[in-house]
This record gives structure tokens, C-alpha cells and sequence, in this order.
């Protein structure tokens, strides 16, 4: 990276302070663009699901690796559980979507419940034998008594296809038969999956992030209290394929501590670590063992460290500060936090990162762990917190005594509670992963870049008042 006037500001930036130069390319299209990272951890793009409770949990790890991303489960999950998880994602298809299942005797409030799980919006109705006779959406449940048997209201599969046809040809059977959704069934005729028109478009673009049995791949994250060796023993004989050593002020000797812990016990993983905003705490992270080094205090859609705190950095500044430090020593970062357009994870691979972690943008989404509400104007939603919040407090301190954890409580730097909008033009996270790889993939174009590495070294910025970056934006509705 380059400044178009030779040195930059002596100011720090955020992502709304800078923009890219257009450079002569010869990359002719989009899909010369290959997304995927360089720092070890096999992502095929450079999206990474932050360790938020709101944000990441089984539905989100399965799709995000379907589509070649990596999502962290949070350090607040029981290792147990995370051992359950691990292994529900590793035995997904990486083709297929996982279906919603009832049978005929269910209600139709059952599928409503369930209908709302996955963006591919339908369930699907099986007999005794796991056999495939009906497909239920939303519509078909309009206006029906909630206590109607699904049987009643079910649709027969419209295209039926065993596993191994090749996606283009179940896109054109669907086509052909203006149906939306196939079904996938074994060589018994049992269900397996679901196919949609838009995934089967999808295998053509993204390739999914597998391990070395073709498995998809998933993160966790530990603490750095307590018990940490004992955690990511735990952690990693789940089968996990990158361990995130977190904490919000990285750069202390708690956290040094523990990375040398985890690092000596030579685990076969990539180890992250963070968070940090500087070239110092970045240096003393990979000394201690990292991998990968995340950066950001402060810039996520439900921190409040600065506004409390005083605490923190312009998240552009940050990463390619520490950006450039890790690479000096052969090491990565992930720039984390401050993400709310596809523009800032191209500026943050820009600055250096070989990847971005979105949290809250990818909360109001189909396949994020809460349940969809309903605003006042009916409008669909659901909830995020921060991890530093008063909720995400007192459910890590659940084993703590009554007292120690109202005093913990009485300490949040984070929201507790904020409504993530579903939009209804991009539902579900792979909604999103298309508008994100999109507008990257363009930016290498402008570059002249067909890899992150060439466009971290290729790429020119320059910097903009608010009126610049204000003028960048589009109005839909005129002026």
C-alpha cells in the first residue's frame, strides 16, 4: 500500500477517512480475483465471523465454511458444546444446505417456528421412513389455522436429485421447472439436503473452506483466565482448526502468558491472538506465539470502550501499523471490528489485513443463533450484544457467586441489547457474503490485483474529508 501523496496524514484514520485509486489493470474480470488468504488458516475469502454470541453458532459456522469464510465460536461456549458443534459442521455437505425437517403430523405452527432458521425458507415434510413427500414455505401457511397438520398444506418436491448431480444441472432442472428450492436424497431416497437456484449459482463462485478430509472448517476462541491450557486441550481435541486466544486488551501480560502456554503445547492449528493497535503489542503477541494477530479497540457496532474508556485507535491506521509489523516477522492480522460496508473490508485488506471480522452486520441474518422478532411495524429482526456488555457478562459469570457477579455487572463496555434489522433484500448471510465478495473482487480489479498479497502491495489510498466520503454514497430516493 501507497499513499497517493507519496506519505499520508500525520493523523490516524478510520475507514470513512480514506478511499482506492484506480491503477492501470489488466485484470479483465471479477472472477480472475482469488480471494483467499495467505495466513494458513485455509479460508477461500476473506470474511471471518467474530466470537460474538449473537453472530456465531452452528447455522452460521456451516454456511460461512460452505462459502470458503471461518467463523470463531465464542470462548463463552462450554467446550463440551463447542465439541458438539465442531462435530455437527464436519459432517455437513459442502454442496448441499442442511434441511428443516417435520412430519406430516406436525403443526403448521412447527414450521413457522422452523421456517425462520435458514434463508433458504422452507421446511421440508418427511415420512417414517426420512423420505421426502412435501415442501412447506411461509406462503403456504398464510391464512391456515396454526394447529393444521403440515401434511395439508404441502407442496410436492417440485425437483428431486441425488447428491452427486453436478449443481448446473440441478439449476437447470429448477429452471425448467420454475420451481426455487430441489431436494437432495440418498441413494435410499432419504433426505439429505436442500438445494436453492442461488446456492446452485453459488458453487460456481465459492469454493468452501475444507480441511485436509474435505471437511468444513471452524474456530474457537478461549480466555485468557482460569484455566487456559486445560481450555485449549479441550478445545482442540473438539477437532477445531484455528484456536483464537481472545481478550479485549491484548497487549498485558495475562495475555502473554497464556499465548506461551497454548504455543508450548505445539498445537497443529494456527493460533490467533488480540486484541492489540500497535507495531509494539503486535511484535510481543507473535513473539509469545501468534499466528495471527487480531487488531481493533473500539470500532465494533456494540463497543463502547471509547466512549468509556478514551481507549483505542482509528481501526485503518491500526491495521496497517500492525499489518506491517507482522509481515515484517512473516506473521498476519485480522483486522477486527468497524466493518459496515463491503468498502471496509477491502480498505482493511488494503491496509495489510489478510482478513476481516464482521460481528453485528452479520446478526440480522437468517442464520445467526437468535430468534426473528417483530418491531412494531412488523418488520423482522433480531438481537446483538457486545462481549463486553452486562448480558454477555453475566452469562460468563454464571458460575461465579451471587455477589461477585452483580459487582462484574456493575462494569460493561459494550450494549446490551440493539435490534439488527433482517433486510429483505439480503435475508441471509450468504446474502451478504455476495455483496461483500463482490465489491472486493471489484476492488482488486481497479487495483490491478488478482490476490490479497498483490493488493496489499499494490494499492494506492488517498484521504477524504467527511464531505468526500459522504459524497461516495448513493441516494436511491434523489435529492
Amino acid at each position: 500500500m501507497r499513499f497517493l501523496d507519496g506519505h499520508g496524514p500525520a493523523h490516524d484514520l478510520t475507514y470513512n477517512d480514506v478511499f482506492l485509486v484506480p491503477n492501470r489493470s489488466d485484470v479483465e474480470s471479477r472472477f480472475d480475483v482469488d480471494l483467499a488468504t495467505a495466513d494458513g488458516t485455509g479460508a477461500t475469502i476473506p470474511v471471518v465471523v467474530a466470537n460474538m454470541t449473537a453472530v456465531a453458532g452452528r447455522r452460521m459456522a456451516e454456511t460461512v465454511a460452505r462459502r470458503g469464510g471461518l467463523v470463531v465460536l465464542p470462548q463463552d461456549v462450554d467446550p463440551a458444546a463447542v465439541a458438539d458443534i465442531v462435530a455437527w459442521v464436519k459432517t455437513r455437505h459442502t454442496v448441499w444446505d442442511t434441511p428443516l425437517v417435520l412430519t406430516g403430523g406436525d403443526a403448521v405452527a412447527d414450521a413457522l417456528n422452523l421456517v425462520g432458521k435458514r434463508a433458504h425458507g422452507a421446511v421440508i415434510v418427511v415420512d417414517h421412513d426420512g423420505r421426502p413427500v412435501g415442501v412447506v414455505d411461509e406462503a403456504d401457511c398464510a391464512g391456515v389455522d396454526r394447529f393444521t397438520r403440515v401434511s395439508e398444506v404441502a407442496q410436492p418436491p417440485a425437483v428431486t436429485c441425488t447428491l452427486d448431480t453436478p449443481a448446473r444441472e440441478v439449476y437447470e432442472r429448477l429452471h425448467a421447472a420454475s420451481a426455487r428450492l430441489a431436494v437432495g436424497v440418498d441413494d435410499a431416497g432419504r433426505l439429505v439436503g436442500v438445494l436453492t437456484q442461488t446456492a446452485a449459482l453459488r458453487t460456481d463462485i465459492y469454493t468452501p473452506a475444507v480441511d485436509a478430509r474435505g471437511r468444513l472448517r471452524v474456530a474457537a476462541a478461549i480466555g485468557v483466565n482460569g484455566d487456559v491450557v486445560g481450555k485449549a486441550e479441550a478445545v482442540l481435541a473438539s477437532g477445531v482448526d484455528v484456536l483464537v486466544v481472545d481478550t479485549a486488551h491484548g497487549h498485558q501480560e495475562k495475555m502473554l502468558s497464556a499465548l506461551k502456554s497454548v504455543r508450548s503445547m505445539a498445537p497443529n492449528v494456527p493460533v490467533v491472538a488480540g486484541n492489540v493497535v500497535t507495531a509494539e503489542g503486535t511484535r510481543d503477541l507473535i513473539d509469545a506465539g501468534a499466528d495471527v494477530v487480531k487488531v481493533g479497540v473500539g470500532p465494533g457496532a456494540m463497543c463502547t470502550t471509547r466512549m468509556m474508556t478514551g481507549v483505542g485507535r482509528p481501526q485503518f491506521s491500526a491495521v496497517a501499523e500492525c499489518a506491517a509489523a507482522a509481515r515484517a516477522l512473516g506473521k498476519h492480522v485480522w483486522a477486527d471490528g468497524g466493518v459496515r460496508h463491503p468498502r471496509d473490508i477491502a480498505l482493511a485488506l488494503a491496509a495489510g489485513a489478510s482478513a476481516a471480522m464482521v460481528g453485528s452486520w452479520f446478526a440480522g441474518t437468517h442464520e445467526s443463533p437468535g430468534d426473528i422478532r417483530y418491531d412494531e411495524n412488523g418488520r423482522p429482526f433480531k438481537e446483538s450484544f457486545g462481549m463486553a456488555s452486562k448480558r454477555a457478562v453475566a452469562g460468563r459469570t454464571r458460575a461465579d457467586g451471587a455477589f461477585d457477579r452483580a459487582r462484574k455487572a456493575l462494569f460493561e463496555e459494550g450494549i446490551s441489547s440493539s435490534k439488527m434489522m433482517i433486510d429483505p433484500v439480503r435475508p441471509g448471510v450468504e446474502d451478504l457474503l455476495d455483496s461483500i465478495c463482490s465489491g472486493v473482487r471489484s476492488a482488486f480489479t481497479y487495483a490491478g490485483a488478482r490476490t490479497t498479497e498483490e493488493f496489499a502491495e499494490r494499492v494506492v489510498v488517498g484521504v477524504q474529508s467527511a464531505a468526500g466520503f459522504a459524497e461516495g454514497h448513493p441516494l436511491p430516493s434523489g435529492w
